[in-house]
């Protein structure tokens, strides 16, 4: 970061200068106040107009104030001008000229001879954060975000070349439900591209959650600019569809995670035709996918999950909470194809059932977490399956399950003896006797949820205070638990959260 880094970012602000671009993602947008010396753009969805030098983007959150901080304004901008700008427009990017630079930066300072007592102070010394040294900086940016960081890159000529320093940029998080996306996502990865043109090769974590104005335009900008991506996070962009997500998968080999939660509109994952024919000799059809949220994607159905599996054997973590459309002959593929799946969610899938669980059961010893919370079809015969098959099993949430009784649960005990939580709610056919055999079999248990049994009392709560001494966390709500009881388990267990609703307990 020496001379030759100054008087090449000297050189990319005369270049940028003029270029003043306000991204609004507000329909009441009132633009930002651009200085004299530049110009606005307004065109930058069209593909022909593109920034010959990028500038660095400043990503701004809604309703956040507090960045307007003197340290963050001391650029020359209005402070309070651009808080209130941000607040009325919600969520902006903006691309600003290089701070100090271009062919009108001395217009902007003071006549030569003139000197102002705010002049005189300021020179006469360096302030105590520009003391630092660069290694001591770049390890505090690291640890903003990508909003913050972009402010930053606002304050001088030193922190520019600081802020956009490729070891700080292998990740970019961006929020907001007014954010526009796409153009943040454009401006990024265009200045991040710079050093190597039309790549970025140090980007490998996007995390764009919550952007509800995220679309297929902004997927594909990644697909084509960060080849090295690996992991990727669009919960509840609800306007993404497969042919975007398609294009990321097949474009960036690395990428193993991968939360497309709440996204709708995609009902599979699968590589594009032509990264098919390509692949096909050498590897297959195979992604590398080992994380893969699909929670809420409502059009997901068994074709749809079918080809997911034979896409990705790699998955080792799968959750499909609440999609409405799986049956059992959905969970058959997943057995087949992706034998290494070590934690599965299946809750609120409604039409699952026994038939279900005994294809999850030839996932055998690799199986660790399974969820089929609310899923009413489920009796002590799926459950029954997975223990016997399963025996490295740690986390099991049967919560709404009505069909568990305490048949049920003994055969879980006896065959996953190394149980370490478990959630039996709303199973009103728990009783005491379940729980007996839990404390006979799993004593190293930690997590205990019996929220709403109507048939467990104090036996089986002594019994499971008196061997599961390792109990950090109890849940009796709703339960017809006397005080005593209770002050047993806190006497036995003394790490061991209880919830409850008994007001006699305290």
């Amino acid at each position: 970061m020496g001379a030759n880094n100054g008087k090449q970012y000297g050189s990319e602000g005369k270049q940028s200068s003029s270029t003043l671009s306000d991204i609004s993602s507000g329909t009441d947008h009132t633009p930002t106040r651009a200085p004299k010396n530049a110009t606005t753009s307004e065109g930058l969805d069209s593909s022909t107009r593109t920034l010959s030098t990028p500038s660095p983007g400043l990503i701004l959150p809604s309703k956040s104030s507090s960045l307007s901080s003197p340290a963050l304004s001391s650029n020359g901008h209005d402070t309070h001008s651009s808080s209130s700008s941000s607040a009325r427009a919600e969520t902006s990017a903006v691309v600003h000229a290089t701070p100090g630079a271009g062919p009108h930066a001395r217009s902007a300072r003071q006549p030569k001879g003139h000197h102002s007592s705010s002049s005189s102070s300021s020179s006469s010394g360096p302030s105590p954060i520009d003391l630092l040294p660069d290694h001591a900086l770049l390890q505090v940016f690291a640890h903003l975000p990508t909003n913050q960081l972009c402010r930053c890159a606002r304050v001088s000529r030193r922190w520019y070349n600081l802020a956009w320093d490729p070891r700080l940029w292998s990740s970019i998080r961006l929020s907001g439900e007014l954010l526009h996306a796409d153009r943040a996502i454009r401006i990024l990865t265009h200045r991040l591209c710079q050093d190597t043109p039309s790549v970025c090769l140090t980007l490998e974590t996007v995390v764009v959650s919550g952007c509800k104005r995220l679309t297929d335009r902004g997927l594909y900008v990644l697909a084509r600019c960060c080849p090295e991506l690996r992991r990727l996070e669009v919960a509840g962009c609800y306007n993404v569809s497969n042919e975007a997500v398609f294009e990321v998968v097949s474009r960036c080999p690395n990428l193993e995670h991968l939360n497309l939660a709440g996204c709708s509109k995609v009902t599979c994952i699968s590589l594009t035709e032509e990264a098919s024919l390509q692949l096909a000799p050498v590897h297959g059809q195979q992604i590398s996918i080992s994380f893969l949220d699909m929670s809420d994607c409502l059009s997901l159905e068994d074709e749809g999950l079918r080809i997911i599996a034979s896409h990705c054997p790699r998955l080792t973590h799968l959750y499909l909470r609440r999609c409405p459309r799986l049956t059992d002959e959905s969970l058959r593929h997943l057995a087949l194809h992706c034998p290494s799946v070590r934690e599965l969610s299946l809750s609120d899938c409604r039409l699952l059932g026994d038939f279900g669980l005994r294809e999850v059961a030839r996932l055998e010893g690799r199986l660790r977490y399974l969820s089929v919370a609310h899923c009413p079809r489920i009796t002590d015969v799926g459950v029954r399956y997975v223990a016997r098959y399963c025996p490295r099993l740690r986390y099991l949430n049967a919560r709404g399950c009505e069909g568990l009784t305490d048949h049920g649960l003994g055969h879980l005990a006896r065959s996953c003896p190394k149980l370490k939580s478990l959630d039996v709610g709303k199973c009103p056919l728990v009783s005491d006797g379940g729980l007996e055999q839990l404390a006979l079999y799993c004593q190293g248990l930690r997590r205990l949820s019996l929220r709403a049994c109507e048939s467990v009392s104090g036996r089986g709560l002594r019994a499971l205070a008196a061997n599961c001494c390792e109990l950090q966390l109890l849940n009796v709500q709703d339960c017809e638990v006397s005080p005593e009881a209770l002050r047993f388990v806190r006497r036995h267990c003394r790490r061991c959260v209880i919830e409850h609703t008994n007001p006699a307990f305290y």
